[in-house]
């Protein structure tokens, strides 16, 4: 295609010095310089015209190394006469055919999956290098170790402070299973071991616990303990027992303050002879639903509250509340007595309220 043009450029450059020719002959009409001109525009035509007829970067062939010699650019003249009779075609490159262009190429055709080599580990396979062999569960004790950041270790894995919740000195192991009271913080004032299984306290659960204050194991199934259990607290408050299978209550400090021995198996023979006696702090005392025959005297000067509702309490004496060697003598404190739901005619001991500010509660 590209000769084509050429070959017709040629024919009509030979038509313009033939007009040439004849305007030389008619120097009159046609001056020399304007012919001059318009040669030098049909030349530059030309060569734009080559230019973008000419192979395209990304659509031709790629092309060969350049001759040096075809293309000497540095002595090119632009205002020099190109002799197009002469002019060799092939220093332009090698001829490239358009027409391979026209394959059609199909559009949404998508490569095969290329299936993954055969030794590529797969999921199963990692599966099976990561089982472990599962070995026996340890048996769960509550042995005391030693001491640890969230205080002390026990058989269970974690420390007692994780196993339970520590806030201060409160700790709190409510609901946990327990089938014995945990190894305690040396810091510990309050615990607080509602329902769980536990059903043995020894004597050393509390061992070096000289700021305990307060025990609660309400709920429990406890139904025996150490007969010097508390013996070693010297700062014990507040002991609450309620709702367990104890029938023997055992010897408590004399710091006692509030104790809820409620909903047991308490026999009086259970009860230390003046077991209250020097519990000058003491201040509430709960014994109801007890197996109980009398009222455990002589009772401490603070006491206020006195709960001994449903047991099997028959009979009272003078001397129970009062003091029959001093006439004069006003428990003044002891304000709630609840005597209702014992084998037992309130009427009948008028005597043994006459020191008291308020009647006791009770069957008439």
């Amino acid at each position: 295609m590209k000769q084509q043009i050429i070959a017709t450029g040629l024919e009509k450059l030979k038509v313009v010095e033939s007009a040439g020719a004849y305007s030389g002959n008619k120097a009159q009409a046609v001056p020399v310089f304007e012919l001059r001109m318009s040669l030098q525009s049909l030349m530059m035509a030309l060569a734009m015209v080559l230019v973008f007829l000419g192979p395209h970067a990304s659509m031709a062939a790629p092309p060969g190394e350049p001759d040096d010699e075809a293309f000497d650019l540095e002595n090119y003249d632009l205002n020099s006469e190109m002799d197009w009779e002469n002019l060799d075609t092939n220093i332009y490159g090698d001829s490239y055919d358009y027409d391979d262009l026209d394959q059609e190429i199909e559009v949404g055709t998508v490569a095969p999956e290329t299936p993954p080599p055969a030794n590529q580990p797969t999921a199963e396979h990692y599966e099976e290098e990561l089982t472990l062999p599962t070995l026996p569960p340890a048996p769960v004790t509550l042995d005391f170790k030693g001491p640890g950041l969230f205080g002390p270790d026990t058989g269970l894995g974690m420390p007692t402070c994780l196993l339970c919740v520590c806030i201060g000195g409160s700790v709190y192991c409510d609901d946990m299973g327990l089938d014995q009271i945990p190894p305690l913080p040396k810091e510990t004032t309050h615990l607080y071991g509602r329902f769980n299984k536990i059903r043995h306290v020894k004597n050393t659960d509390f061992i070096n616990l000289n700021k305990l204050q307060s025990i609660d194991l309400t709920g429990n199934q406890i139904s025996g303990m150490d007969e010097d259990v508390f013996r070693s607290l010297p700062q014990l408050k507040e002991l609450l027992l309620a709702d367990n299978n104890l029938q023997v209550m055992p010897e408590l400090p004399v710091t006692m303050k509030f104790i809820d021995l409620r909903n047991n198996r308490l026999i009086s023979r259970g009860v230390h002879p003046e077991g209250f006696k020097d519990m000058s702090q003491l201040e509430f005392l709960y014994l109801s639903n007890n197996n109980l025959d009398y009222i455990p005297t002589p009772l401490p000067l603070g006491l206020r509250v006195l709960h001994l509702q449903n047991n099997n309490i028959q009979s009272l004496h003078e001397d129970t509340f009062c003091n029959s060697h001093d006439l004069n003598f006003i428990r003044r404190n002891l304000e709630d007595i609840r005597l209702d739901g014992n084998p037992l005619n309130i009427n009948l001991f008028a005597q043994a309220y006459v020191c008291l500010p308020r009647l006791p509660v009770g069957s008439h």
